[in-house]
This record gives C-alpha cells, structure tokens and sequence, in this order.
C-alpha cells in the first residue's frame, strides 16, 4: 500500500512540475509572440495605408522584390526558411534558426508597402515558430518538448495577429499532421495563444470580428450552404493548386530567382495597370469586408488567385492565409447569392470554407467561425467545415504537411 502510494505520488508530482514547466515556458513564448505579432500588425496596417494612399509604390515592387530575394540569399545558408521548414520542426530534428524572426517580418512589411498579393498569417506561423524553437534552445528543452514549445510560438503569433486565441491553439496542433492532434501540446498552445491574445488586446490591437446576418435553420438553407461548401472546396483546390504549379513552372521556366522576381513583379504591375484597380494588390481585408457586407465582383477570386500565385512565386512573402480569406469570401458572395443564400452570410460560409479546404484543420476552422463570426450559425459552419474538409482532399497550402489518415475512410495514408 505504501509503494502504491509513494509511485502515485511521483506520478503526480510530475504532473505538477509539468504543469509549471509549461506555465512558465508557455507565458514566457507568449508574452515575445504578442509584442512581436502585435509590432508585426501595427507594421502591416501602416505600410498598407501608406500604399493605399500612393498609387505609385507599386512601381517600386521589382526593386523590393530584388531585396527580398537578395536577404534570403544571404541568410538561407542551410536549406529554405519558411512554414514548411516550422512545420518539419514540430516533427523532426529540422533546425529553425533565429534569423527567421527578423527576416520574415520585414520581408512581409516590404511585401505589403509595395502591393504583392501576400497575407500575414502565414508569416505569424514563421515568427511563431522562430519564436518558440529558440526559446527551446535557451533552455535546452529536450526532443519532444520542442516540438511542443514550436506549436506553443505558432499559436501566439497567429493569436495576437487575428485575435483569435482558441482557432490559433487548435490550429497549430491540427496543421501539421492532419488527422492526428498532437494533444501534449494543447495546454501549452492554449496559454501561449492567450497570453498574447490579452498583450495585444492591451496594445490595442483590434481583434478580426465580422456581423453577418444568419439565417434560420431549414432544409433548404442547409442543402444550400451544402452545396455552397463543395463548390468551395473545389476552389481551395484550385487555389493551392495554382500557387503549387505556378511555383514549380515558375522555378522551371525561370531558374535564376533574381530573374523570377523581376518577371513576377512586372506582371503584378501590368495586371494592376490593365485592371484599373489596386483591389488585388496587399492582402485585401478591405474587400473581404465588403464581401461579408454583401458586394463583391464576380471575378474577383479568380484574380486574387492569379495574383497571388505570381507573388509567391516572385519570391514575395506573407502567407496565403489571408488570400484564401479574401478568395472565399468574394466567391460564397457572388455564388452563395444565385444559390438563395443572403450575400454576406455565403460569404462568411466561403471565407470559412477556404480556410478549411486550404489548411485541412476543420476544429481550427469550426473554432474560427464562432470567434470571427459568433456562435449563432455554428450548425451551418459545422457542415460548411465537414464538408469542405472532406471534399477538398489531399491538397493543401503546405508540402510539409503530411496526411495521416483517408479523408474516405480513415485508413492509415503513406506519406
């Protein structure tokens, strides 16, 4: 009885210290992800006013292009840095060297000054892993706990950027191999996420919310936003579609990357010149918000697409978070609206909808509805997530990104 209870004890006791280790590491990421995604997102927001305000910046966007270029040159001395190279860090050995913070954030500030299409969460997955990895290292964390403490710096910066703490957490344990939660990590993910949830709320950084009309629950509805879901999910294909082949043509066709930037930034100029519009230009949040206010124009995701593919493949950096955002919305406006549905809930129903087909975290989407939406329409963003979850298949925005189980019927995938 008395060993009984001396090994319980032991077992407790390693709980509790557990507890601690990661209540202290977990605020202590939190805390450098909420001041650096809160610096990141004042950054953002003022060079994209300031872009807004002087159509000729755009015209600087090859020369910003060369300079991105010619950082990453410099700096990738041992393989690419990028979100690819965080997610192989939760699940390997992979190194995230602590030059990613800075490069990064300025990378994406530049990307966004001059007008290439880019988002910025998925630069938030970047500086939050950067983040992490070396606070794991300054205090020699062992394997697995680095892993975790990874997932802990994703989830703080993506917090603190969009506002929204518990779809950052879940995000983060969902993303990097998909179907399969990496549970260990959800307390230290939670405490980071909302420790730099409340940093940035306290440097008043507004939060993404978005009031959308929803509907009453009946048949018809939920067979239209059904049918609106698999339409979307066939889109988030062509989105990671467009940007994964245009990247492999675009490194085939033009191999000298300095050139690849010159060519892609010239395209973006002509296109925006040709249009008549700077609307695909920057991450686009001021068209998401008409979207989800009712208006869009009816080729407007396609555009977004192209624009961004070209971007990426340029070299510019941001993340394709945010354009999937603006994709989703323009198309569940126009298209949700000949289905019957009111135009900025179709759109609201798209801006999830993409998300979930693009990244393949259908928790982190449904999560993702309530804190940008609200709870009402959670039913109706339960099947849009189910949905464009399973229809969407085995594409998605990131190569690192592995598939543990059949979308069809749970089968253990090869990877």
């Amino acid at each position: 009885m008395i060993t009984y209870l001396k090994n319980n004890c032991k077992i407790s006791a390693n709980y509790v210290k557990t507890l601690l280790k990661w209540l202290i590491l977990a605020t202590a990421v939190g805390v450098l992800g909420g001041f650096i995604g809160s610096a990141f997102h004042i950054s953002v927001d003022w060079v994209t006013e300031l872009r807004t305000k002087s159509d000729w910046i755009l015209f600087l966007l090859p020369l910003g292009g060369l300079m991105i270029t010619a950082l990453y040159h410099l700096f990738c001395y041992k393989g690419r840095i990028d979100t690819n190279r965080v997610l192989e860090a939760v699940r390997s050995d992979e190194k995230v060297p602590l030059v990613m913070v800075p490069l990064i954030f300025v990378s994406t500030v530049i990307t966004h000054l001059l007008g290439g299409s880019a988002g910025r969460e998925g630069a938030a997955l970047q500086l939050g892993g950067g983040i992490g990895y070396n606070v794991g290292k300054v205090f020699n964390l062992k394997k697995n706990d680095r892993h975790i403490i990874v997932m802990a710096g994703m989830s703080s910066v993506f917090a603190a950027l969009f506002g929204t703490p518990m779809t950052a957490a879940v995000f983060a344990l969902e993303v990097v191999n998909v179907g399969a939660l990496h549970y260990a990590g959800l307390l230290p993910c939670v405490i980071a996420s909302v420790t730099a949830f409340l940093i940035s709320g306290w440097l008043e950084i507004p939060p993404v919310r978005f009031n959308v009309a929803v509907q009453s629950v009946t048949v018809t509805g939920l067979a239209q936003v059904a049918l609106l879901a698999v339409l979307c999910a066939i889109v988030s294909i062509l989105f990671c579609t467009a940007i994964k082949q245009c990247e492999h043509y675009g490194g085939k066709l033009i191999k000298n990357q300095y050139v690849r930037t010159l060519v892609g930034s010239v395209l973006i100029i002509l296109l925006a010149l040709v249009l008549q519009t700077r609307d695909y230009n920057g991450a686009g949040m001021d068209i998401i918000t008409c979207a989800l206010g009712g208006e869009a124009k009816p080729e407007a995701f396609l555009l977004k697409i192209i624009f961004t593919a070209i971007t990426i493949t340029a070299g510019f950096k941001g993340g394709e978070i945010v354009p999937a955002f603006f994709v989703g919305s323009t198309f569940g406006c126009v298209v949700g609206s000949l289905l019957g549905l009111d135009a900025g809930f179709a759109a609201a129903i798209g801006f999830v909808a993409l998300f979930c087909g693009a990244v393949n975290c259908p928790l982190a989407s449904l999560l993702l509805s309530v804190e940008v939406f609200g709870a009402e329409g959670i039913l109706f963003f339960a099947i849009t997530c189910g949905i464009s979850y399973m229809m969407s298949g085995h594409f998605g925005l990131y190569k690192s990104q592995r598939f543990m189980y059949s979308k069809l019927d749970d089968s253990p995938v090869e990877n």
